[in-house]
């Protein structure tokens, strides 16, 4: 290699011999620290009366927050208060019914042979009773002489007749109630199978 070979003011480098023209390692600059924000006294003012307007809201939703609370706990404690007394005045009712059964039962438990009265007794207290469920809107499903209803009997035995139409309830084994509209225990009953004499 001679001299001719080198540029001028290049000096040979490790891998090719001449002199390196890659920059070497870049300085990396720190973050620039700014100086002090001017701002006017309008501009100031108007950043003063936002974060008292932020710090207002904020102050609000933390009460708004808290009263939902107290009312979300004042609406469970109610909602438990209910449930353990939804049933007092039903029940009140039905008191007056145990105590014309514990009446026929000390009867009973007397000896008193009058066999008529005791079992007067025990009509009036069935009048009783379903004149109390009928105040409550419960009433018997109509089930013998009438067709079967899937949704208010349940048939437990089928009986083969030729003198009922398919179908037919012909005996109510167990009686069926409902509450307003809706059933509240299904009728079982013996049902109709129509056969030719």
């Amino acid at each position: 290699m001679n001299k001719a070979d080198h540029k001028k003011g290049e000096t040979p480098g490790p891998e090719n011999g001449t002199g390196s023209s890659a920059p070497g390692p870049e300085k990396k600059e720190g973050p620039k620290k700014e100086g002090p924000v001017e701002v006017d006294a309008a501009e100031l003012e108007a950043l003063r009366q936002q974060a008292a307007k932020a710090q207002e809201r904020w102050d609000r939703l933390l009460r708004q927050q808290a009263e939902f609370e107290n009312i979300r706990k004042r609406l469970e404690r109610e909602r438990v208060e209910f449930q353990r007394y939804a049933n007092e005045d039903i029940i009140a009712d039905l008191l007056g019914v145990l105590d014309d059964l514990e009446r026929s039962v000390e009867a009973a438990q007397n000896k008193q042979e009058n066999f008529e009265a005791f079992l007067k007794g025990i009509q009036m207290i069935l009048a009783h009773l379903y004149e109390l469920l009928k105040k409550r809107g419960v009433a018997p499903i109509e089930a013998k002489g009438r067709p079967f209803d899937p949704s208010r009997h349940e048939a437990l035995l089928q009986t083969e007749t030729s003198e009922h139409e398919d179908g037919t309830v012909l005996e109510e084994l167990q009686k069926g109630y409902r509450i307003n509209d809706r059933v509240l225990r299904t009728a079982k009953v013996r049902v109709a199978k129509k056969v030719d004499k």
